[in-house]
């Protein structure tokens, strides 16, 4: 991004979040600063890495005393178990695994928006001259994938397809970076992960992916949450931030080069990665719906058939946020 055009950018994010936050009912609390919102993200957290970057989510929770305080995981799970400790008030995306894992653990989670399913943005991956060249020959071979996250489940899902059990494999649970060394080390046969990681991987052309969501009919979508006594306390600012989300998610899709290039230094990846990567993704930010939760059952059901969940789930307890209007 030239910085014409990031100057451009910044302003014009500036002014329609701190318009919008100053039109909110809630507006008369303006600039109280008495109160810090504690996010969650991570390295997959495209559009609220772009907000923090900008400074566009502060100028629009300024005017209803709110600032902000980041803190980096390496992915949703531990995200969660620190909203579910009360270490954090919001997260950032994660897998639709990872809320389902959280609340088998007894999380108070409230589900506030979803981006709308992107089922080639995670893959199994093995290296280019590996003797693997499908699903099926995953069987007796040692697998990394982060546990709880959505690849967690296109591996599940994947080897149910290629008539395969889970016992079928060796997994090898290691967060992204520990993956990443042992597939390229040679440590595992195969490595199953998301975006950026993909991308990154793959830079290198010495990987072949041999399944992604498409395959085993795998959405992948992903889910912004906050502890359920901070959802009930703030809608206000929960409005504000799925609106900001929404905002940035269309402009990045409609200006993908210039999205690149922006988040390239705050990724530690090359633009051209960062826009591989993007393509994958909708970055479309949305209710949380009846028929994401029915996906969401589906998942949490599968997990449990094979003894990866403690319990049997019911997303219709699940506490869900509307948008105000």
């Amino acid at each position: 991004m030239t910085s014409s055009a990031f100057a451009l950018r910044r302003r014009w994010l500036l002014r329609t979040a701190v318009g919008a936050a100053l039109m909110s009912p809630f507006a008369s609390r303006a600039f109280a600063g008495e109160e810090t919102l504690r996010i969650g993200f991570q390295k997959s957290s495209t559009l609220l890495i772009l907000l923090k970057a900008e400074g566009a989510l502060d100028a629009a929770l300024a005017p209803l005393g709110v600032k902000t305080q980041w803190f980096e995981f390496t992915s949703g799970l531990p995200t969660l178990e620190a909203l579910n400790v009360g270490s954090i008030d919001f997260s950032a995306d994660v897998a639709d695994t990872v809320p389902l894992f959280a609340q088998a653990a007894g999380a108070r989670l409230t589900y506030v928006a979803q981006e709308a399913p992107s089922p080639e943005a995670q893959a199994i991956l093995v290296p280019k001259d590996s003797p693997i060249r499908a699903v099926a020959d995953l069987k007796g071979k040692k697998v990394a994938v982060a546990k709880a996250a959505g690849a967690h489940y296109l591996l599940l899902k994947s080897l149910e397809k290629a008539g395969l059990k889970w016992r079928d494999i060796e997994p090898a649970y290691l967060q992204p970076a520990d993956g990443r060394a042992a597939f390229e080390r040679g440590a595992v046969d195969a490595w199953v992960v998301w975006e950026p990681f993909v991308a990154a991987v793959q830079k290198g052309k010495d990987v072949r992916v041999v399944a992604d969501g498409k395959y085993a009919d795998v959405g992948y979508r992903r889910y912004y949450l906050a502890s359920a006594s901070y959802a009930a306390r703030r809608a206000d600012v929960l409005n504000a931030i799925v609106s900001e989300l929404r905002k940035t998610g269309q402009w990045a899709k409609r200006n993908p080069g210039e999205a690149a290039e922006f988040l390239s230094p705050l990724f530690g990846l090359d633009a051209a990665t960062i826009a591989l990567s993007n393509t994958r993704r909708s970055l479309d930010v949305r209710p949380v719906d009846d028929e994401a939760l029915g996906e969401q059952q589906k998942i949490a059901d599968a997990f449990t058939a094979e003894k990866l969940l403690p319990k049997k789930l019911a997303l219709r307890d699940v506490a869900v946020w509307a948008p105000r209007r």
